[in-house]
C-alpha cells in the first residue's frame, strides 16, 4: 500500500449545479484490483470520469505515479497509459471491430501476441473482426469495449460496470478475462455492481456514499461480513 499507482486527495467534482464528489480520498495499489462499490448515484462513475479527465475536479489532486494529472486533458492522460472502459461502452458503431481496436492502440501497431490473448479471452471478436461494431450483440459490444482497453498494456485500467445487463454466460467470460488481466499484474480500478464478481476479482475495496469514500479495506473482509455489507451498501447477501 506504500506506493499506490493512483491517489485521489480530497477531490471535489461539480456537474452543473450538482456537487457530486465531496472530498474523495482513494488509493489504488500497484499490481492489484481495487473495487469501487456503493449504491447507484453515489459518485462511482463520476470518480472514474474525473480521473480520466472527462470531468474537471473543482478541488483536490489526482496523482498518477506521483505526477499531478488533475488538470490534464483526457488524451494526455490516455497517452500516460490509462485505459478507460466507460459504462456506455464508448465503441464506434460504424467502424469494424478491427478499426475500433486499431484506434485504441495509442502507442502503435497492435502486438500480435497481445491480440491473440484478446481473441482467446473474447473469441467472438475474432469471428467478427471485419464486421461493423454496431452489428454486434450487447454482450459482444461489451467484450469489444473491454478489449479496446486491453489491446495494449496500460499502467492503469479504469473499468466501469463491465457486467451490467449481461447474461450469466457473458458475465463469466468477462470475469475470466479480468482475472487474466489481474494475473498479469495489472493495476485496475473497477466499478462493479455484481457482488459475486467483485468478491472474486477484488484485492481491496472502497465503498462510496454521498460523494465520498466511507470505507476502505480488504475485499475479503467486506465479502465475509454480511453486516458490514448491509450497513455500507444496503446489501442483504448470504456470504456464500
Amino acid at each position: 500500500m506504500s506506493d499506490p499507482i493512483l491517489r485521489l486527495e480530497d477531490v471535489y467534482t461539480n456537474i452543473a449545479q450538482y456537487h457530486i464528489l465531496q472530498g474523495v480520498n482513494l488509493e489504488v495499489p500497484r499490481g492489484a484490483v481495487t473495487m469501487l462499490l456503493g449504491r447507484n448515484g453515489v459518485g462511482k462513475t463520476t470518480t472514474l470520469r474525473t480521473i480520466i479527465g472527462h470531468w474537471r475536479a473543482r478541488q483536490g489532486r489526482i496523482l498518477l505515479d506521483g505526477e499531478d494529472i488533475t488538470k490534464l486533458p483526457t488524451p494526455a492522460i490516455a497517452r500516460m497509459g490509462v485505459g478507460f472502459v466507460p459504462e456506455d461502452m464508448g465503441i464506434f458503431a460504424d467502424l469494424t471491430v478491427e478499426e475500433n481496436m486499431v484506434l485504441a492502440a495509442v502507442s502503435g501497431p497492435i502486438d500480435s501476441a497481445r491480440l491473440d490473448w484478446v481473441f482467446s479471452a473474447f473469441p467472438p471478436l475474432k469471428t467478427f473482426w471485419k464486421s461493423e461494431a454496431g452489428n454486434l450483440s450487447g454482450g459482444q459490444k461489451q467484450m469489444l469495449s473491454i478489449a479496446r482497453a486491453m489491446v495494449e498494456e496500460r499502467r492503469l485500467y479504469l473499468i466501469d460496470e463491465p457486467t451490467k445487463g449481461l447474461a450469466p454466460a457473458i458475465i463469466s467470460t468477462m470475469a475470466r478475462a479480468l482475472k487474466d488481466l489481474k494475473d498479469q499484474g495489472a493495476s485496475v480500478l473497477l466499478v462493479e455492481q455484481n457482488f459475486a464478481v467483485a468478491r472474486a476479482l477484488g484485492d481491496s475495496a472502497n465503498v462510496m456514499d454521498d460523494g465520498r469514500v466511507t470505507w476502505s479495506g480488504r475485499m475479503a473482509e467486506l465479502a465475509g461480513d454480511a453486516g458490514l455489507q448491509e450497513r455500507l451498501m444496503g446489501l442483504s447477501l448470504e456470504a456464500h
